[in-house]
């Protein structure tokens, strides 16, 4: 059995250059090409960059991460590469000052701040038709949100009919432990089972219970027969190696089978 391709399409966006990749970016431009030109390029996403890399990334189409007062000057350079800007609010920035994104022509993910903003920022992502981004970990443990607040942020989200991309911390399928640092990272199918569990309108502790899952066979199973539809809902995450998850599909039998590749991305 194998993941349908619509489930896929577009699942991976190229994070290459920010941590713990840290990817130069010449050669996560040289990467990226190779990408899209292999046999699982349907699945791969824009590359994401910062504004001052755009001078340096040629003709690919990106995804631009930028703060709140950069959007315009980043729309602007990008140009018909532009496909989404991923937008960080500071600190003390009130949830109506998103309203200024909503006329750019382009997906524009706003980070939902871990705070007391929540519920305004995704009301006001909800009335201006903007998308959220979820972060789901980082290079301190910190940054990765417990089971119970992303699962509550999955259900606002999704209830408020707000798309939303993943990033930082999605580095396998399954839920797991690191090994080397102790970290609990959440797995990006544990998201996809999540998403549509609150799709259908499933309780707080269901959706909690999709993120929660580290049975590789069980979370592959359920992967098999999740609805297209989830993908309305959850659009992306960032992973700075494309490799990760595909190998990861690979290891639980759920790659297609034209996307079988060898361990270098050659066909």
């Amino acid at each position: 059995m194998s993941l349908p391709l619509d489930l896929l399409r577009g699942l991976f966006d190229d994070a290459a250059i920010f941590p713990p990749g840290n990817v130069p970016l010449a050669r996560a431009v040289t990467e990226h090409a190779a990408h899209l030109r292999s046999p699982y390029a349907d699945a791969v996403g824009p590359l994401v960059v910062r504004a001052s890399d755009l001078p340096r990334v040629g003709d690919v189409a990106v995804g631009v991460v930028i703060g709140l007062d950069e959007a315009h000057a980043a729309v602007s350079a990008a140009g018909d590469r532009l496909r989404a800007l991923e937008v960080a609010l500071p600190a003390r920035a009130e949830a109506a000052e998103v309203r200024s994104l909503a006329s750019y022509g382009v997906d524009v993910y706003v980070e939902v701040p871990r705070d007391d903003r929540r519920t305004a920022v995704v009301a006001e992502l909800a009335a201006t038709g903007l998308r959220a981004k979820l972060r789901t970990g980082g290079l301190e443990e910190d940054l990765f949100p417990t089971i119970p607040e992303l699962a509550a942020v999955i259900a606002a989200v999704v209830e408020a009919g707000v798309p939303f991309k993943a990033t930082a911390g999605l580095h396998h399928a399954v839920r797991h432990t690191d090994p080397l640092t102790g970290f609990e990272h959440h797995g990006f199918l544990n998201l996809l089972l999540a998403a549509a569990r609150a799709q259908a309108g499933r309780s707080l502790a269901d959706v909690a219970a999709a993120l929660a899952s580290r049975d590789d066979g069980a979370v592959a199973r359920a992967a098999l027969v999740l609805p297209p539809e989830v993908r309305e809902a959850f659009r992306s995450f960032g992973t700075c190696s494309i490799r990760e998850p595909l190998d990861d599909l690979a290891h639980l039998d759920l790659l297609p089978a034209t996307w079988k590749t060898r361990k270098d991305g050659a066909a």
